[in-house]
């Protein structure tokens, strides 16, 4: 689907965050024994339709050679971290703010609670795809 079909009124899926989870090469760390693949959000009166949002995550190479401290990342796995939602039509940037708030906040205490060493860097996207 390409944006123009989903501004046109169709079937949407819209990215609402989108960043990166990683952990250290030599940790035993299963992403699906913390993170759902699927996170229900609260529907909206313009899409009671809309499914579930879903989270996906691939491993990449480090998408940048050093964090802010200076560390390296080549020491680290990385995975790119996406959360989306499919839409009967594309709702307005508003209520894509609000379900791409309700995704965070639903993710941030499963984040938390994740092995020590796995860290994360999300932002809102908003982008079809």
């Amino acid at each position: 689907m390409s944006i123009t079909d989903s501004q046109a009124g169709g079937r949407a899926a819209v990215r609402l965050l989108q960043g990166y989870v990683w952990h250290p090469k030599d940790a035993d760390v299963d992403l699906d024994l913390y993170l759902p693949r699927d996170l229900d959000l609260p529907e909206h009166a313009s899409d009671p339709n809309a499914e579930s949002a879903h989270v996906l995550w691939d491993e990449v190479n480090p998408p940048f050679a050093f964090f802010e401290n200076g560390e390296p990342t080549a020491s680290q796995t990385f995975y790119q971290f996406t959360v989306l939602r499919v839409y009967e039509d594309r709702p307005g940037n508003d209520a894509l703010h609000r379900d791409a708030a309700s995704a965070s906040a639903a993710l941030n205490p499963l984040l938390e609670s994740t092995p020590a060493g796995l860290g994360w860097q999300l932002w809102e996207d908003l982008r079809d795809l």
